[in-house]
């Protein structure tokens, strides 16, 4: 009895410790690759302190290194809109991940993407408004996201790639105020070069989607220009405002020069 009694402290105790791991906050931090970054990625631009314009949700500790989900999404919602931003993984073979902009449709910004974390590091959003550049992030431990295995076979997933699928998230709120939110998921390996074919033992060559465009009708929303930390058949979700238009149109253009295209009806959950 007393055996069992020391056992469910002892799972009581670790269960609180997990508990309370899962619940820091996790900012940005002072250490790293980004002093020696910055100037690549930015120039000599000094963003400001973004924590009053946008938030950035990312875990403390990644479920999966290699899908690891981002939210960027604007909370002061006078300030002038965000028009184009850069993801940063400070400590990535690649640490561009994305370079975004956005049409009038997306404002306020809510945007949801999963990346590749390859160690401990800090991600960070760069942010561009009409008042000036803007940064917040998050500190996330993950290790391993650029070389993980690939969950398909090469040759299954290169006969799928360019397969597109979208899905709306509608409530009676959202319709009211004729904002959408929308998933576009797109099949492509997004091969990052540091991956090995399970059977070869060989390093598969980097192969993944450096540029998307996506338009509601002939208005734009967004495009992406990626990189090897976007991840494997990649998936976007985001709010944008309704313009009557009946399809969203989305290409998309990899590395080997494959161009992908489909016009997806907005009310058909393909």
């Amino acid at each position: 009895m007393k055996r069992l009694m020391v056992a469910l402290v002892i799972a009581l105790i670790a269960q609180a410790g997990f508990a309370a791991e899962n619940t820091v906050i996790n900012p940005l931090t002072d250490e790293g690759s980004w002093i020696d970054l910055r100037e690549d990625i930015i120039g000599e631009i000094v963003p400001g302190d973004g924590s009053m314009l946008f938030e950035v949700e990312a875990p403390y500790r990644a479920h999966d290194a290699a899908t690891v989900p981002i939210v960027i999404r604007q909370t002061d919602l006078k300030s002038p809109p965000i028009n184009s931003l850069k993801v940063v993984i400070d400590e990535n073979p690649a640490p561009l991940a994305a370079d975004m902009t956005f049409g009038e449709a997306m404002n306020p910004l809510n945007f949801e993407m999963r990346v590749r974390v390859n160690q401990y590091s800090n991600i960070r959003v760069i942010a561009n408004t009409a008042n000036g550049s803007f940064m917040q992030g998050k500190y996330v431990k993950a290790s391993g996201g650029c070389s993980a295995a690939a969950t398909k076979d090469p040759k299954l997933a290169l006969k799928s790639m360019g397969r597109m699928r979208l899905r709306h998230f509608d409530d009676a709120l959202q319709m009211s105020n004729q904002r959408r939110e929308a998933q576009i998921m797109i099949r492509h390996p997004n091969y990052s070069g540091l991956q090995r074919d399970q059977v070869t033992q060989l390093f598969i060559g980097a192969h993944f989607i450096n540029t998307l465009e996506v338009f509601q009708g002939d208005d734009i929303l967004f495009t992406i220009e990626g990189g090897i930390s976007i991840s494997e058949n990649p998936v976007f979700r985001f709010q944008y405002t309704e313009n009557g238009a009946r399809t969203l149109k989305i290409r998309a253009v990899d590395t080997e020069g494959n161009v992908f295209e489909q016009t997806l009806d907005k009310d058909a959950q393909s």
